[in-house]
């Protein structure tokens, strides 16, 4: 997996609970941000900035729900792990099933933070690996001549050679010449390879052109 330079993003309201938790991340070598609300991270986060959130609950302003529903609106998935001094569990379990990693009650021992910031950062570098990987299957099919990404989208279908050429009209010999170059294009050397490109690519989800 690449190295994406990520960030712990601290939001708390209380300066005593940013200045500790920024000098915990720093003690385990993570870079660190810190900002008093919601309002201020918002000002100054850059959409897709690799990393993860550290996340009061209640906060004046915009409270850390409220972000995270911000956030969601604006399509950016960062991983958030929530801090709370109260114990409620219905807006836990919201926040959880609205994507936070953990619902962590204050005050949260710095193994258990650094755990779960932990995890945090590698859910981030998995999407961001599998985003990465979704770019290039896209770049491999645009390379398909359109007859190619026909005959792919049958084989994704499930057809034999037999049944292409019976759909497409073309003798048995062309098909398995169109399906050599579209393995050779998409550097595949088995079926399930293939069928896995063309739905990292998108194409089994929409049956759409990709190019």
């Amino acid at each position: 997996m690449g190295d994406y330079g990520q960030t712990v993003f601290i939001v708390d309201d209380d300066p005593a609970v940013r200045e500790s938790m920024a000098m915990l991340m720093g003690s385990a070598g993570l870079a660190s941000r810190t900002f008093p609300s919601a309002t201020d991270f918002l000002a100054s986060y850059e959409f897709g900035t690799p990393g993860c959130l550290v996340l009061d609950v209640r906060m004046p302003g915009i409270s850390g729900t409220e972000l995270q529903e911000r956030l969601e609106a604006m399509g950016a998935d960062v991983p958030i792990v929530f801090l709370t001094a109260y114990a409620d569990v219905p807006l836990a379990v919201g926040a959880v099933r609205a994507g936070a990693v953990d619902f962590l009650t204050k005050p949260v021992q710095a193994d258990r933070l650094l755990e779960r910031v932990h995890a945090a950062l590698a859910l981030d570098l998995s999407r961001r690996e599998q985003r990465a990987e979704a770019d290039r299957a896209r770049r491999r099919l645009e390379a398909l001549t359109p007859r190619e990404r026909e005959v792919l989208r049958l084989v994704v279908a499930g057809l034999t050679n037999k049944g292409i050429a019976k759909v497409l009209s073309l003798s048995r010999r062309t098909v398995e010449t169109h399906r050599a170059n579209i393995r050779r294009k998409i550097g595949a050397t088995s079926l399930p390879e293939l069928v896995r490109a063309a739905a990292a690519g998108g194409m089994e989800e929409d049956g759409a052109d990709p190019a």
